[in-house]
Protein backbone atom coordinates (compact mmCIF):
# COMPACT_ATOMS: atom_id res chain seq x y z
CA UNK A 1 0.00 0.00 0.00
CA UNK A 2 1.61 3.32 -1.02
CA UNK A 3 1.50 6.03 1.85
CA UNK A 4 2.80 8.73 -1.02
CA UNK A 5 0.71 12.45 -0.69
CA UNK A 6 1.05 14.75 -3.56
CA UNK A 7 -0.43 18.07 -2.50
CA UNK A 8 -2.48 19.99 -5.06
CA UNK A 9 -1.01 22.46 -6.62
CA UNK A 10 2.26 22.19 -5.23
CA UNK A 11 4.82 24.26 -6.40
CA UNK A 12 8.22 23.61 -5.69
CA UNK A 13 10.18 26.87 -4.17
CA UNK A 14 13.24 25.43 -6.05
CA UNK A 15 13.85 24.66 -10.04
CA UNK A 16 15.44 21.07 -10.71
CA UNK A 17 19.42 22.64 -10.21
CA UNK A 18 18.79 24.56 -7.43
CA UNK A 19 17.50 21.06 -6.05
CA UNK A 20 19.60 19.11 -6.59
CA UNK A 21 22.59 21.69 -5.04
CA UNK A 22 20.23 22.22 -2.37
CA UNK A 23 20.43 18.14 -1.61
CA UNK A 24 24.27 18.76 -1.69
CA UNK A 25 24.59 21.39 0.32
CA UNK A 26 22.52 19.68 2.96
CA UNK A 27 24.70 16.49 2.71
CA UNK A 28 28.33 18.32 2.78
CA UNK A 29 26.89 20.44 5.59
CA UNK A 30 25.39 18.00 8.01
CA UNK A 31 27.96 15.31 7.54
CA UNK A 32 30.70 17.96 8.95
CA UNK A 33 28.15 19.03 11.35
CA UNK A 34 27.48 15.48 12.58
CA UNK A 35 30.90 14.26 12.73
CA UNK A 36 32.17 17.40 14.52
CA UNK A 37 29.14 17.11 17.20
CA UNK A 38 29.52 12.90 17.87
CA UNK A 39 33.35 12.61 17.15
CA UNK A 40 32.84 10.38 14.36
CA UNK A 41 35.06 9.46 11.34
CA UNK A 42 33.69 8.99 8.18
CA UNK A 43 33.62 4.97 6.55
CA UNK A 44 32.23 3.72 3.70
CA UNK A 45 30.00 1.05 3.43
CA UNK A 46 29.24 -1.63 1.57
CA UNK A 47 26.56 -1.69 -0.74
CA UNK A 48 26.06 -5.82 -0.37
CA UNK A 49 27.12 -8.73 1.33
CA UNK A 50 27.46 -12.33 1.06
CA UNK A 51 24.49 -14.09 1.97
CA UNK A 52 24.54 -16.08 5.05
CA UNK A 53 27.32 -13.90 7.00
CA UNK A 54 24.85 -12.72 9.25
CA UNK A 55 25.72 -9.09 8.45
CA UNK A 56 22.72 -8.11 6.78
CA UNK A 57 20.50 -7.07 9.40
CA UNK A 58 16.59 -8.07 9.18
CA UNK A 59 15.23 -4.94 10.20
CA UNK A 60 12.14 -6.70 11.51
CA UNK A 61 12.68 -10.17 10.55
CA UNK A 62 10.55 -10.61 7.20
CA UNK A 63 12.31 -8.23 4.79
CA UNK A 64 13.46 -10.11 1.33
CA UNK A 65 16.79 -8.85 0.63
CA UNK A 66 17.19 -8.04 -2.90
CA UNK A 67 20.01 -10.40 -3.96
CA UNK A 68 22.00 -11.66 -6.84
CA UNK A 69 24.87 -14.30 -7.71
CA UNK A 70 28.12 -13.06 -8.48
CA UNK A 71 30.37 -15.27 -11.09
CA UNK A 72 33.81 -14.80 -9.91
CA UNK A 73 33.15 -16.39 -6.72
CA UNK A 74 31.37 -19.88 -8.01
CA UNK A 75 27.54 -18.16 -8.09
CA UNK A 76 27.34 -17.52 -4.20
CA UNK A 77 24.73 -14.98 -3.66
CA UNK A 78 25.44 -11.88 -2.31
CA UNK A 79 22.17 -9.25 -0.63
CA UNK A 80 21.72 -5.64 -1.15
CA UNK A 81 21.82 -4.10 2.82
CA UNK A 82 18.64 -2.54 3.80
CA UNK A 83 20.50 -2.01 7.55
CA UNK A 84 23.85 -1.74 8.39
CA UNK A 85 23.42 -2.52 12.04
CA UNK A 86 25.77 -5.24 12.98
CA UNK A 87 28.33 -4.00 10.18
CA UNK A 88 28.92 -0.68 11.69
CA UNK A 89 29.61 -2.96 15.21
CA UNK A 90 32.09 -4.85 13.18
CA UNK A 91 33.40 -1.65 12.33
CA UNK A 92 33.76 -0.19 15.16
CA UNK A 93 36.10 -2.77 16.38
CA UNK A 94 38.02 -3.45 13.48
CA UNK A 95 38.83 0.21 13.31
CA UNK A 96 39.43 -0.22 17.45
CA UNK A 97 37.79 3.07 18.28
CA UNK A 98 37.63 4.37 21.77
CA UNK A 99 35.03 5.24 23.43
CA UNK A 100 32.83 8.45 23.13
CA UNK A 101 33.93 8.21 18.99
CA UNK A 102 32.48 6.58 16.66
CA UNK A 103 31.66 6.12 12.77
CA UNK A 104 29.43 7.44 10.46
CA UNK A 105 28.60 6.47 6.25
CA UNK A 106 26.27 7.18 3.49
CA UNK A 107 24.02 4.36 3.43
CA UNK A 108 22.72 3.41 0.48
CA UNK A 109 20.09 0.23 0.26
CA UNK A 110 17.42 -1.32 -1.43
CA UNK A 111 14.41 -2.20 0.44
CA UNK A 112 12.07 -3.97 -1.59
CA UNK A 113 9.33 -4.88 0.58
CA UNK A 114 9.05 -0.96 1.99
CA UNK A 115 6.12 1.00 2.44
CA UNK A 116 6.00 3.76 -0.01
CA UNK A 117 5.02 7.17 0.43
CA UNK A 118 6.50 10.33 1.67
CA UNK A 119 9.07 9.75 3.72
CA UNK A 120 10.10 6.08 2.62
CA UNK A 121 10.92 4.75 -1.06
CA UNK A 122 12.45 1.68 -2.28
CA UNK A 123 16.06 3.39 -2.65
CA UNK A 124 17.07 4.38 0.69
CA UNK A 125 19.98 7.04 1.13
CA UNK A 126 20.35 7.78 4.73
CA UNK A 127 23.17 8.41 7.23
CA UNK A 128 24.05 6.24 9.79
CA UNK A 129 26.28 6.20 12.27
CA UNK A 130 27.54 4.37 15.37
CA UNK A 131 29.41 5.72 18.16
CA UNK A 132 31.34 3.27 21.96
CA UNK A 133 29.66 4.57 24.76
CA UNK A 134 31.20 3.49 28.22
CA UNK A 135 29.05 1.54 30.71
CA UNK A 136 28.45 4.85 32.71
CA UNK A 137 26.41 6.12 29.83
CA UNK A 138 24.11 4.36 29.29
CA UNK A 139 21.58 6.35 30.24
CA UNK A 140 19.01 8.63 29.57
CA UNK A 141 20.24 11.62 30.25
CA UNK A 142 23.38 10.50 27.74
CA UNK A 143 21.01 9.84 25.07
CA UNK A 144 19.41 13.31 25.55
CA UNK A 145 22.56 14.62 25.38
CA UNK A 146 23.07 12.98 22.34
CA UNK A 147 19.87 13.87 20.83
CA UNK A 148 20.18 17.63 21.26
CA UNK A 149 23.90 16.95 19.30
CA UNK A 150 22.58 15.57 16.98
CA UNK A 151 19.21 18.33 16.47
CA UNK A 152 22.48 20.94 16.89
CA UNK A 153 23.76 19.61 13.75
CA UNK A 154 20.60 19.55 11.81
CA UNK A 155 19.60 23.12 13.32
CA UNK A 156 22.65 24.65 11.70
CA UNK A 157 22.23 22.60 8.25
CA UNK A 158 18.78 24.20 7.96
CA UNK A 159 20.97 27.50 9.04
CA UNK A 160 23.13 26.63 5.81
CA UNK A 161 20.41 25.99 3.56
CA UNK A 162 18.03 29.01 4.32
CA UNK A 163 21.04 31.07 3.47
CA UNK A 164 21.75 29.96 0.34
CA UNK A 165 18.31 30.19 -0.41
CA UNK A 166 15.97 32.72 1.16
CA UNK A 167 12.65 31.59 -0.25
CA UNK A 168 13.39 28.74 2.30
CA UNK A 169 12.19 29.36 5.64
CA UNK A 170 13.62 27.74 8.49
CA UNK A 171 10.79 25.00 10.49
CA UNK A 172 12.73 23.49 12.78
CA UNK A 173 12.13 24.30 16.36
CA UNK A 174 14.92 25.42 18.07
CA UNK A 175 14.87 23.40 20.98
CA UNK A 176 13.94 19.41 20.73
CA UNK A 177 10.90 18.22 23.38
CA UNK A 178 11.33 14.87 24.43
CA UNK A 179 8.36 12.86 25.50
CA UNK A 180 8.50 8.71 26.79
CA UNK A 181 6.23 5.99 25.08
CA UNK A 182 4.80 5.36 28.65
CA UNK A 183 3.07 9.30 29.09
CA UNK A 184 1.78 8.95 25.36
CA UNK A 185 -0.07 5.61 26.24
CA UNK A 186 -1.02 7.32 29.57
CA UNK A 187 -2.37 10.75 27.24
CA UNK A 188 -3.47 8.00 24.13
CA UNK A 189 -4.55 5.65 26.08
CA UNK A 190 -7.42 4.09 23.23
CA UNK A 191 -4.62 4.65 20.38
CA UNK A 192 -2.28 2.49 18.81
CA UNK A 193 1.66 3.36 18.90
CA UNK A 194 1.87 5.19 15.86
CA UNK A 195 -1.40 6.98 16.25
CA UNK A 196 0.16 8.22 19.67
CA UNK A 197 3.60 9.45 17.80
CA UNK A 198 1.52 11.09 15.56
CA UNK A 199 -1.08 12.97 17.60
Amino acid sequence: MSYLIKPQNYQSKLDLKQTELAIKQIKDSFQMNLSSELRLRRVTAPLFVLKGTGINDDLNGVERAVSFPIKDLGEVRAEVVHSLAKWKRITLADYKIEPDYGIYTDMNAIRSDEELGNLHSLYVDQWDWERVITLENRNIDFLKEIVNRIYAAMIRTEYTVCEMYPQIKPSLPQNIYFIHAEELRKRYPNMDIKSREDA
